[in-house]
């Protein structure tokens, strides 16, 4: 895997195929490459640059041999069969006559793989990809059309793929595919393209065509034909993106993480337009069944996974005190792998900044075989698959995130399922004076993000103490526990510090041992009724030389020495004030990270949106 662009037009596609790569770095990757089929020579051949390392390098080769015609296909690649090498990289070939371009993963990639070798198929990578590519050949040197060719090898495969395939002996076309895996056609005038986000394709269109699973496109200048699983050929629907074209544009700051942060109070804004009136919640703004599924809703049960299992954790929380709804949560990666009792009545959520997350869509697919009463899909992107495959949707409204680290998606997302909460509640536990309240500190929540943001300057000093330090330990009680759990991801994500989150009062259970002037302690305090539990927790700190950090509401006082600072946080209502708090901890990471001169970005091993297993 991770990111896939095609094109297929009169012009010369490879600077449309470079831009769609540099536009789709922010997914994480170790190599890239392109094919492009040269159509002005005589016969028309098969010609390709790889590189490791930065789409930079790719366009570095491409500069010194310029490729040129009107159909290419290019990739970057997250290594998973195989190391991060030339050979490895995308795309693939079979003896110079088709390419292809992959994401996802073939679990039966070895069995076919020696198959083929046993016919005299030589490989040079260690890739599942290098498999599909030359059963495909196979196909074709059977007198297979290119895209029988592929309708035969898919039915062969295991697993998940998107796929872009071209052939020198059909140089008018792209075939594509895709099973587990996101895939989009592009529509244009004149030409086509296909791309596994519509990020990568936004300078040259804004139409575009999801497909499903199971699909096959046969894409050509001037017309496409887009097949079922069945083998039937479908008319999808074309939808046009609100996206701009500079949305993936850092603007006035140095990365994209610091622009996202500083656009969440927009994104939180907007993510309550139109969700809440001045004192109630619209139950409209999950679709027109949402009453008659929370009505009947009397359980709980979330699945995410990462930064957004943080925010389920969360609403745990606020779904059994204010909603009085038992809720469970749960690691997508581990639900799918042990029995469940499905309690009658009970709601599937779950939560994914791309909606594309592998591990939550395979069990959002099976909830949907266990009995759940509905799904509900908190998510970032109206047109991807949990949304269309769940039963009702939030949508979070944070816009494009490039950041690998999440910010803005994560504070929607929490934004979101108080909004999911207060609507469940009003048919169980939660009074009417209660949702007013919530209501009214969902509004004013832009104005006090904008109050922290102005606390940067402060935080950016705190961040010089990290300089030279190895190792953090992050604390919170309550509701803030996985806020210090985000806070600890955050650090350990983008600066490469080990951190660890806990529970306060599990301090004396072990982790106190690992408290010293060379460990850094940061907690999060406002000012609920955990907070002289917690400032007890944290004497336990300062009496064993501990350094901390404080982000306290300015009730709370806090005092300071050469060993404890504390960053006074606006007053907020404490039932959202996981949503404040999570803000400081994200710019203290940035700034960390930022001095340590990691890649704030495009931190090294991850990927922005994890589509396989």
């Amino acid at each position: 895997m991770c990111g896939i662009v095609g094109a297929v037009a009169q012009r010369d596609v490879s600077a449309i195929l470079m831009e769609g790569l540099r536009r789709l770095e922010y997914r994480g990757y170790d190599s890239a490459g392109m094919v492009i089929l040269d159509t002005h020579s005589k016969a028309p051949k098969l010609k390709r640059h790889r590189a490791v390392g930065k789409v930079a390098m790719l366009d570095e080769a491409q500069r010194a041999d310029p490729l040129a015609g009107g159909v290419g296909i290019a990739h970057t690649r997250w290594a998973t069969h195989g190391a991060p090498t030339e050979e490895n990289a995308h795309p693939h070939m079979a003896l110079d006559q088709v390419a292809i371009v992959h994401n996802g993963i073939i679990e039966n990639h070895a069995a076919i793989r020696e198959r083929l070798e046993a016919k005299g198929y030589v490989f040079s990578s260690q890739t599942d990809t290098e498999s599909v590519v030359n059963a495909i050949h196979e196909r074709l040197d059977h007198g297979d059309q290119l895209l029988d060719a592929v309708r035969h090898v898919v039915c062969e495969l295991d697993g998940a793929y998107a796929l872009g395939v071209v052939s020198q002996n059909e140089p008018d076309r792209i075939v594509a595919a895709r099973l587990g895996s996101p895939l989009v056609i592009g529509i244009g005038i004149g030409e086509h393209f296909i791309a596994s986000d519509v990020a990568a394709l936004l300078p040259v269109t804004r139409d575009f065509i999801y497909l499903e699973e199971g699909d096959i496109a046969e894409i050509c200048r001037d017309h496409l034909t887009i097949y079922a699983a069945n083998g039937d050929k479908v008319t999808r629907p074309v939808k046009t993106t609100e996206l701009s074209a500079d949305a993936a544009d850092r603007g006035e700051f140095r990365h994209f993480m610091a622009k996202e942060i500083h656009e969440q109070p927009r994104a939180v804004a907007e993510t309550l337009e139109a969700r809440v009136s001045e004192q109630r919640v619209l139950p409209q703004a999950f679709g027109p069944e949402a009453t008659a599924v929370l009505s009947k809703t009397q359980r709980i049960q979330i699945v995410a996974c990462g930064t957004s299992f943080h925010a389920g954790m969360v609403a745990r929380y606020w779904f059994e005190s204010l909603a009085g709804l038992p809720c469970d949560i749960e690691v997508a990666s581990e639900f799918r792998y042990r029995p469940h009792v499905v309690a009658d009545g009970t709601l599937f959520v779950t939560l994914s900044q791309s909606g594309e997350t592998a591990d939550t869509l395979a069990a959002l697919r099976e909830a949907k075989q266990m009995g759940y009463l509905a799904t509900l899909a908190i998510c970032n992107v109206p047109e991807s698959s949990l949304v269309r495959e769940s039963d009702l949707a939030m949508m979070t409204r944070a816009g494009p995130e490039i950041g690998v680290a999440s910010t803005k998606a994560f504070v929607t997302q929490l934004v979101a399922l108080m909004i999911t909460v207060i609507a469940a509640g009003r048919f169980h536990a939660l009074p009417e004076s209660m949702e007013r309240r919530l209501v009214e500190a969902l509004r004013h929540l832009p104005r006090q993000i904008e109050e922290v943001l102005s606390l940067e300057p402060q935080i950016k000093t705190l961040a010089e103490q990290f300089i030279d330090k190895h190792h953090s330990l992050f604390l919170g009680r309550g509701m803030q526990y996985p806020i210090a759990m985000e806070g600890a991801l955050k650090l350990k994500e983008i600066s490469y510090i080990h951190a660890e989150a806990y529970p306060a009062g599990e301090l004396k259970h072990g982790p106190l041992a690992l408290v010293d002037s060379e460990m850094p302690v940061i907690a999060v305090a406002p000012n609920d009724d955990l907070v002289e539990k917690l400032r007890s927790n944290l004497h336990e700190v300062q009496a064993r030389g501990g350094r901390l950090i404080i982000f306290a509401d300015h009730a709370v006082p806090f005092e300071q020495d050469q060993d404890t600072h504390v960053i006074v946080i606006p007053p907020i209502d404490d039932l959202i004030s996981p949503i404040l708090y999570t803000v400081p901890l994200q710019l203290l990471a940035y700034h960390v990270a930022v001095l340590k001169g990691t890649d704030v970005d495009q931190p090294r091993n991850l990927a922005k949106s994890v589509t396989v297993e």
